[in-house]
């Protein structure tokens, strides 16, 4: 038969034990500031670089939104001139004021070479040959160098995208193995004890997932958009060397 002291001893341990765990659990800080504040210096290394990540992506992805945009309306707008137009040579003299986007200045740059080995006589047809294959080239060199430009910043995207997670997940670990430390020196296992360290192990992954969403969603899209751009680019400077073509042959 138990002994009803000893039976009150331990139930009155056992609240005070609860009780006391309890107090410490509503004690912690479970919000996203109080969370990393008391993190281990590790984890808040990987919350501030993801943090620092998904600040600069949502930079590239808003300066990538704008100039898609404004380079593929500009476009549609030169081409429509483009068509339009009666003469190349009054065209190419309104149009180097403002080449201010890739198709423009590929046209530019064409019109350029065009002039600078165009003489007064007709030339040769080895000659024609030569100069078509530099109008060629010279637009070549200006649609990569314009594509460069406008695809700057998505490989930072594509990083984040595929590492976020696993940096992420590093500060996750490593916050539960200090909380498995801290298991073996309090030697309590309780869930109330644990969940603050476990918590703040699994907010570092929250952070990486919120800083590889938007990057991966963004890539794909802008990936997609300079595809098509540079196929629209790719067509027009087709186009454009068969007029020029015509304009040798004539």
């Amino acid at each position: 038969m138990a002994d009803p002291v000893s039976t009150a001893v331990n139930t009155a341990v056992q609240g005070v034990d609860s009780t006391t765990l309890a107090g410490t659990a509503s004690m912690h800080d479970f919000s996203m500031v109080g969370m990393f504040m008391q993190a281990d210096w590790v984890v808040k290394l990987v919350m501030i670089l993801l943090i620092m990540a998904s600040f600069w992506c949502w930079a590239i992805i808003v300066e990538k939104w704008y100039l898609f945009r404004n380079v593929k309306a500009k476009a549609q707008r030169f081409e429509n001139e483009f068509w339009s137009s009666d003469a190349l040579d009054k065209f190419y003299e309104k149009s180097k004021k403002r080449a201010n986007h890739p198709m423009a200045i590929i046209f530019v740059a064409a019109m350029e070479e065009w002039f600078r080995s165009k003489t007064g006589n007709s030339p040769a047809a080895g000659l024609k040959m030569s100069l078509r294959e530099r109008i060629v080239q010279v637009m070549q060199v200006s649609r990569n160098r314009e594509l460069e430009q406008v695809e700057s910043g998505l490989g930072f995207l594509a990083t984040v995208g595929s590492s976020a997670p696993f940096i992420g997940l590093f500060g996750t670990v490593w916050g539960i193995m200090n909380s498995f430390h801290a298991i073996a020196a309090s030697k309590n296992t309780s869930l109330v004890a644990v969940a603050p360290g476990i918590a703040e192990a699994l907010f570092a992954t929250a952070i990486g997932l919120f800083a590889a969403i938007p990057a991966v969603i963004a890539y794909n899209k802008f990936s997609n958009e300079l595809a098509r751009f540079s196929n629209k680019l790719e067509d027009f400077s087709t186009e454009f060397d068969t007029i020029l073509s015509r304009q040798l042959e004539g």
